[in-house]
């Protein structure tokens, strides 16, 4: 029987809009965009340009540090722009899609017979490698550092979140491939991570790995908190971490030898007429996921993503490549109240219960209800923040780029999505996520 730790500290916002657990259909379209800024830590190199023709699974682009990090094309096509934002950054390269995806056959292969290297050169070839992350700097992992331990996350507390048990029914066996390839990777363990309410046999059962039950509120599911009840990360070390669902990839490319680079997504938010589960590959433009399906109450957000670490897009933007979830509410910029927060609405919700609270769910605007002051020291942080470090100190330590103490607050093992919830209730107002993803990329420069 798997252990258990039991998280007290966190917060389950009661948003309206979780998703249907029924399968909607698939979505194509006939241009599909990926976005080199996805993919934290690297600098995209390109391979490809206007007029090239691709098949699924070929680089479109490499990483400058590490050459041999290839990063695949989702689709078979022809490249029609490569769209460039200050200094020449690239923002997006756009693919016209084939009518049918030709592939690369980069033949299938069995885990038992291949080397650690060998998983690694058939990853980085395959240009899939993004899907591992590191610790420190919540990175693209550098492959040429081992890792300690890997840790992977069976399941998602976020607001709204898609259930793994659903997404998974059916991909046991690629699932189960996956992990026994990470399994090469390390000389330490590979630690799993599910909810007690986790019924997919895939994940209970799961070999190769150690497993753990999280119960709890959000952030139960971040693997930032589990790493930190598990085995933080210190000094020197290097962990990596995955989900559940970016496993798949690898398990495919194995088990069928191409890249497939389908995700199932679940379609949530108030302002969806009929949530659900949907098939698309990374990329894809989402206009037929929302056309007669998002209600016209007002100016609308469309996040790739969850609500409190997904990307702002348009109603034709393109589902990005680490997103599992896209999510429509409403912006709030049309939103005009006689009383503003002293009003006491039964539509209001408030984390510190200022407000009565006489829903199940509320329909919440993307609004910051507020502009930014100085940071006030009331602990407010710590009621949803369960790791084991003090993370209004912490702040100000990245705030001032203090390395020194940066280090002994435990900027090593966090990463911007652990704040999520501290910018939820901050009534400073400050953008904490984007403090704390300043911060490691400072870090990163000034220790590497």
């Amino acid at each position: 029987m798997a252990n258990r730790i039991k998280i007290k500290k966190g917060l389950q916002i009661p948003l309206l809009g979780k998703p249907e657990e029924t399968f909607r259909g698939e979505i194509t379209s006939e241009y599909m965009q990926v976005c080199p800024e996805d993919f934290q830590g690297i600098t995209p190199k390109l391979k490809v340009k206007v007029d090239d023709t691709v098949k699924a699974g070929q680089a479109l682009f490499f990483s400058k540090m590490h050459p041999e990090m290839m990063f695949a094309s989702p689709v078979s096509g022809t490249v029609t722009a490569i769209n460039r934002g200050e200094k020449r950054r690239i923002l997006n390269i756009t693919i016209k899609a084939d009518k049918e995806n030709a592939y690369v056959d980069y033949g299938k292969k069995d885990i038992r017979n291949l080397s650690a290297e060998e998983i690694k050169k058939a990853v980085l070839d395959a240009g899939i490698w993004f899907v591992i992350k590191q610790r420190p700097y919540d990175i693209v992992a550098n492959p040429a550092r081992e890792p300690r331990d890997i840790f992977v996350t069976g399941f998602d507390t976020a607001p709204l979140a898609a259930s793994y048990d659903f997404i998974l029914k059916g991909q046991e066996t690629d699932l189960q491939t996956g992990l026994d390839a990470l399994a090469k990777l390390t000389k330490g363990k590979v630690y799993l991570s599910i909810s007690p309410d986790t019924k997919n046999e895939g994940l209970k059962n799961a070999k190769n790995v150690i497993i753990t039950e999280f119960a709890g509120p959000h952030p139960a599911g971040n693997v930032g908190v589990q790493i930190n009840n598990l085995a933080p990360v210190n000094r020197g070390e290097v962990v990596w971490t995955l989900n559940a669902l970016d496993v798949l990839f690898i398990g495919r490319l194995f088990n069928k030898g191409i890249v497939d680079l389908t995700r199932t997504i679940a379609l949530t938010g108030s302002d969806v007429k009929q949530t659900g589960y949907y098939k698309m590959l990374i990329g894809t433009e989402l206009t037929k996921l929302f056309i007669g399906n998002v209600t016209e109450k007002g100016n609308l957000r469309y996040i790739s993503g969850n609500v409190l670490t997904g990307t702002k897009v348009e109603a034709n933007g393109a589902l990005r490549a680490m997103h599992s979830q896209v999510t429509v509410i409403p912006e709030g910029d049309d939103v005009h109240e006689a009383f503003g927060w002293a009003s006491f609405s039964p539509k209001r919700y408030s984390a510190e219960k200022t407000y009565l609270r006489l829903k199940k769910a509320y329909r919440l605007d993307a609004r910051v209800l507020g502009g930014p002051r100085a940071i006030i020291v009331s602990n407010e942080y710590d009621k949803v923040f369960p790791m084991d470090i003090f993370p209004e100190q912490l702040i100000k330590s990245i705030i001032a780029f203090n390395i020194d103490k940066m280090e002994q607050l435990g900027i090593y093992e966090v990463a911007p999505e652990d704040f999520a919830l501290c910018e939820f209730v901050d009534t400073s107002k400050l953008e904490i996520q984007r403090i704390v993803r300043t911060g490691l990329d400072m870090l990163r420069k000034e220790m590497e």
